[in-house]
């Protein structure tokens, strides 16, 4: 595991920031080949950074793709998706083959929110972006 970073390499600076897109900022959650141990980590700053925006101001995409997501990191997410709902303008998913489905539907109800999953990054940006 390098330093500040994580066992992709990846530092979190890489996994949690703003891109670009069509004109609107959407904010990366890069999830990406975590482990339950990093989610962890990472959601602690996603509730962080998300709550330091205008309510109903913010685009997310997370992408799950070959998480590690066991019952502790599950908790997690309910929790931070409950705490930064009133932030979040639209969320989308991406890589969500690997999660299983009974997470899935427990996170929409737990936290009243719908996260559209979508098989490219591209494609959820894309939906982020339409108005």
């Amino acid at each position: 595991m390098t330093a500040g970073g994580s066992s992709s390499g990846k530092s979190l600076d890489d996994r949690l920031h703003f891109i670009k897109h069509k004109g609107h900022a959407v904010y990366l959650i890069d999830f990406s080949h975590c482990t339950a141990k990093e989610m962890l980590l990472l959601l602690d700053l996603v509730r962080a950074d998300v709550a330091r925006h205008a309510p109903g101001s913010v685009l997310t995409l997370a992408d799950f793709t070959g998480a590690h997501v066991d019952k502790a990191v599950a908790t997690k997410i309910k929790q931070v998706l409950t705490l930064d709902r009133p932030y979040v303008k639209r969320s989308a998913w991406v890589g969500t083959e690997g999660l299983p489905h009974v997470f899935y539907e427990n996170f929409k109800s737990f936290s009243q929110r719908d996260f559209p999953t979508f098989k490219t990054r591209e494609e959820a940006m894309d939906w982020l972006a339409a108005e």
